[in-house]
This record gives C-alpha cells, structure tokens and sequence, in this order.
C-alpha cells in the first residue's frame, strides 16, 4: 500500500489574524485594555521574577493578597497597553520576566511587602512602577516601601491635630480648678468669719 501524502502540518494561528496597524489579535484586545485602564488608574509595580520557583510566586502573590493582585502578562501586550496609555517611559521596563503587582490598597504597604520577600528570595527585583500617573524607576519605586503606611500617616496627623486642641482644653481645666480651689477657701473664709 502506497503511503498517501497529507499537506504540511501548520499549526492554525488562533485569534484571528492581526488588525491592518499592527495591534493585537481579537482575543487579546481586552487583556490590553485592561491592563491599559489599571496602569492609568491606580499605582502599579514592575518585578522581575526570573529565578523564581512556582511555589515562591505562589507565596509572593499569598503575601500581596488584599493589597495587590500580581498578574504575569505577556509584555508584548503590556508594551501596547502602556503605549496606548501614554506611559512610554515605562515600556523599557517591560523586558525579561516581568510580572505586574496591580496595587489595590496602600501603595507603600505593597512595596514593604515585595522588599521584604525580595529579602528572603533574592531573585525577585523591583524594576520600576507608576505611581499618580508618573513613571518610577526601580530606586524610586524602592523609595515607596520606606514609607509608613498610610494608617502611620493617619494616626500621626491626627495626633498633630489633637495635641492643640487637649492643650488648650488642659488650660481652662487649670483655669477652673484654680477657680475651684479659690471658690473653697473663699467658703471657708466665709464660715470663719460667721463663726466669729
């Protein structure tokens, strides 16, 4: 029996093919848009993870859980989302290994907390961010996690405002409890001098 030929065994390219301006496929288009809407909107970190075991990016994300969402995310649709979202600094940034910390609580808390298991596993690097709209190399982006926390912040400045305030209510205690001890020994004057 004779062998019958088959056509060459491509694999089909899924996704569609790619729009005319050179953008992504179909299928990828809301991974960019997402992406472009978190790095416009909130505070994002750049890590570089390459050396880094399953089991550690397992236990980093557990460690960021309430405070960011860390997402691996091709950085050719990362590059496009940052381009679209006017962040061309950032696009350097996005080579090797980069996996993205989307900050949803306190931006310094996050950072603390990548320092910290940068500590532990040395592999892991902070490459950079975007913090208010503005690009952070990796000794800024660093920067962040010597900052306190905001509950820090919070408890400081309201401490601030309330040292004036219980001064000046310590003031007119004294102020009364002079009038107070006044008041008594005028009383006790007073039953004195009718005793007399």
């Amino acid at each position: 029996m004779a062998k019958v030929k088959s056509g060459p065994k491509t694999r089909k390219k899924l996704g569609g093919p790619r729009p005319p301006d050179g953008g992504p496929r179909a299928n990828k288009t809301a991974t960019v848009a997402t992406v472009k809407e978190k790095l416009t909107t909130g505070p994002v970190l750049l890590t570089e993870y390459r050396g880094l075991t399953v089991a550690e990016l397992k236990a980093l994300r557990n460690a960021l859980a309430g405070g960011a969402e860390l997402k691996v995310i091709k950085n050719t649709l990362a590059t496009i989302a940052a381009r679209e979202a006017g962040l061309e600094d950032l696009i350097p940034m996005l080579e090797g290994p980069t996996a993205i910390a989307f900050v949803t609580g306190d931006v310094a808390k996050v950072a603390k907390d990548l320092a910290e298991f940068a500590k532990k596993s040395p592999s892991l690097t902070l490459k950079g961010g975007v913090f208010e709209g503005k690009v952070l190399d990796g000794a800024q982006a660093k920067s962040l996690s010597t900052l306190e926390s905001r509950e820090v912040m919070l408890t400081k400045i309201a401490s601030m405002a309330i040292t004036p305030i219980q001064q000046t209510a310590n003031v007119f205690a004294a102020g009364f409890n002079q009038l107070g001890a006044v008041l008594v020994q005028l009383k006790e004057k007073l039953a004195a001098a009718e005793a007399a």
